[in-house]
């Protein structure tokens, strides 16, 4: 790694290490939401309730001297809480832009699922496109930009399914799981001490972020890893359990993702290895499987899985 980014890497190192006072014995989950920032990405967090979603979210944040947004989302949020609205000033009489929830650099959009199609649509420009448009004005939304959404895949009660077009929007999909038995104790005592997101210092800046992801697109990729994307990518198209493969989207977001995750580890090329972990995470929100899939498979990870177990492993 030249100096350049050998500097650069070093930032990366002090950002995972703060997080890690809040985040304790998830380094392998901090590490695919830094490297989803520095690629650009959105990152849907599906799990149950208490396990530090929101606290990983808000250490990042803090760690990047970043603004911090949460929409706790109901049925009856409605998508100007999320953009923001037009209104006329009593005073000027003027017509005024109030900005909505979005206008942060890191925004947790919390229980995703129990908004209203019409809410959820509302994410869609945003996620896409950086920007906000209101009544014919095009407002852009500062850099970084990042979505984390959470669902809870257990109470779904009340709730409303993702459509694909908005999943597809979601660089990846993890899981922060439970802490191990001394992980748990570790929490605790810190919860004791008052260690929290809120008690952190910022080590970079958003800036430096900004500057963090040019680096990560130096990184290198060799033909044979993107054939191997790609093999991946159309193995899905091929398979006669799985009803809507990925798209293009997925082999971009699976190739950025890679580039980034490399780059987090400290390295300047991408390992075929790299490509088979990330894999699930990207890939397997971005399909659907037939009644004789799910049967197969059970879940869309198994089919990831199960396609990976096939595809020959490039070894140069």
């Amino acid at each position: 790694m030249n100096k350049d980014m050998l500097n650069q890497n070093e930032k990366i190192k002090r950002l995972i290490e703060n997080v890690e006072q809040v985040i304790v014995g998830k380094r392998e989950t901090i590490n695919l939401v830094v490297a989803a920032m520095l690629a650009g990405g959105h990152v849907l967090i599906e799990d149950v309730p208490g396990v530090g979603k929101t606290q990983l979210v808000s250490a990042i944040a803090k760690s990047c001297e970043g603004q911090f947004g949460r929409l706790q989302l109901t049925p009856d949020v409605m998508p100007s809480d999320i953009t923001g609205y037009t209104m006329i000033d009593q005073t000027t009489h003027n017509t005024e832009f109030r900005k909505g929830a979005v206008f942060c650099n890191f925004l947790i959009a919390d229980e995703i699922n129990r908004a209203s199609p019409k809410s959820q649509s509302a994410l869609l420009e945003i996620m896409e496109e950086g920007q906000v448009s209101v009544d014919g004005n095009t407002y852009v939304l500062p850099k970084p930009f990042m979505v984390l959404a959470t669902q809870n895949p257990v109470e779904t009660y009340g709730t409303y399914h993702l459509p694909e077009a908005q999943m597809d929007r979601f660089i990846m999909k993890i899981s922060v799981g439970y802490p191990n038995r001394q992980d748990e104790l570790d929490i605790m005592m810190r919860n004791e001490r008052n260690i929290s997101a809120k008690t952190l210092h910022s080590v970079i800046t958003c800036e430096d972020v900004v500057s963090l992801a040019e680096f990560v697109k130096e990184v290198s990729c060799s033909d044979a890893v993107r054939d191997y994307i790609v093999d991946i990518v159309e193995a899905t198209r091929k398979e006669d359990y799985i009803k809507l493969p990925v798209s293009p989207r997925g082999s971009i977001a699976l190739y950025k993702m890679a580039k980034a995750y490399a780059f987090v580890l400290g390295r300047e090329y991408v390992l075929p290895d790299d490509v088979k972990f990330l894999a699930p995470f990207v890939l397997s929100h971005r399909i659907i499987l037939t009644p004789k899939g799910k049967s197969l498979a059970d879940t869309t990870e198994g089919a990831i899985n199960a396609i990976l177990a096939k595809i020959p492993v490039p070894v140069r």
